[in-house]
């Protein structure tokens, strides 16, 4: 397949923009966009703007999650071949994936199956990943254990509520009044409203994931059990439980745990949470929602 001579469609305008094609490097693919996900706070991560010495890269492609077909190999690349279905995240501070096509390290790409949409593969990179690995990498979750889930009917939320429920564990979810069926329906045993409910009635718990940080961050270390953890993607904890660990991380691209989380999307295992699917013409308006999406931003490239 012939290798792309430009991108002529990226999410940076309304309007057609063309850059160069990009090339497949040592170990890379350039893999053709059908869906990208978005994540409103990238805007304002350093890597969107800057490469890894911290260097101004504008005019930049922002995106990190994708969905797509395969349409060139780089010099030394394994796993991976022209015409597969893929999905995965790019790395932090290369251009991303809101354009018709991207470059991505092969390792961080896993064989989208057959029988998901692009769609769908591109909203499970960043939760499916970041649910994944907060639970049974650095949570080192054990079947049998309690989980608070904050956020537990958005994005990464959901993806953890249902990871944990498979794996065995009790789950507790929180969120707005509003958000209670859904974080039920994605298995979620009780829920908390932050708004109404004392967020104390549910200590004790082995886990709490936190994806909201400040003072309903500070106020999970005091619902941990001794020898339990508050986990969180908020940024550094504020607070450390009395007789337990507070823990944050980044999320990191591994393409055995996607296939896991795709083979388990594929199954009907695990469903995701998609809020608005929007072309890529009109991207610009999907980062500047007039109010509040519940669920992942997609946006679709090709259809």
């Amino acid at each position: 397949m012939a290798m792309p001579t430009a991108r002529c469609r990226t999410a940076m305008s309304r309007t057609a923009h063309c850059r160069p094609g990009p090339e497949a490097a040592v170990n890379d693919v350039v893999v053709q966009v059908h869906a990208a996900g978005f994540t409103p706070g990238e805007l304002s991560w350093p890597g969107t703007w800057t490469d890894r010495l911290g260097r101004d890269r504008t005019p930049s492609i922002p995106g990190h999650e994708l969905a797509g077909v395969v349409s060139a190999l780089g010099y030394g690349t394994r796993g991976l071949s022209v015409g597969q279905r893929v999905f995965g995240l790019a790395d932090w501070t290369r251009d991303g994936t809101l354009a018709e096509y991207v470059a991505v390290e092969a390792r961080n790409l896993a064989p989208l199956p057959g029988d998901v949409d692009f769609t769908v593969g591109a909203s499970l990179p960043i939760s499916g990943l970041t649910a994944w690995q907060g639970l049974f990498v650095h949570g080192r979750f054990q079947v049998g254990q309690s989980v608070l889930v904050h956020g537990a009917a958005g994005g990464v939320g959901s993806m953890v509520t249902q990871l944990a429920r498979e794996a065995g564990a009790y789950v507790i979810g929180t969120g707005r009044a509003a958000d209670r069926q859904t974080a039920l329906d994605f298995g979620a045993q009780e829920f908390v409203d932050l708004d109404n409910d004392a967020l104390s009635n549910a200590s004790g718990v082995d886990l709490v994931f936190d994806v909201i940080g400040g003072g309903i961050g500070k106020r999970s270390a005091g619902l941990v059990r001794a020898g339990g953890m508050l986990e969180t993607i908020a940024g550094p904890p504020e607070a450390q439980p009395a007789d337990g660990l507070a823990v944050d991380f980044v999320v990191e691209a591994d393409r055995a745990q996607l296939s896991a989380v795709g083979l388990r999307v594929r199954d009907g295992r695990l469903r995701t949470n998609i809020g608005n699917v929007s072309p890529l013409d009109d991207a610009v308006s999907a980062f500047n929602p007039t109010e509040r999406t519940k669920g992942k931003t997609i946006i679709r490239v090709r259809r």
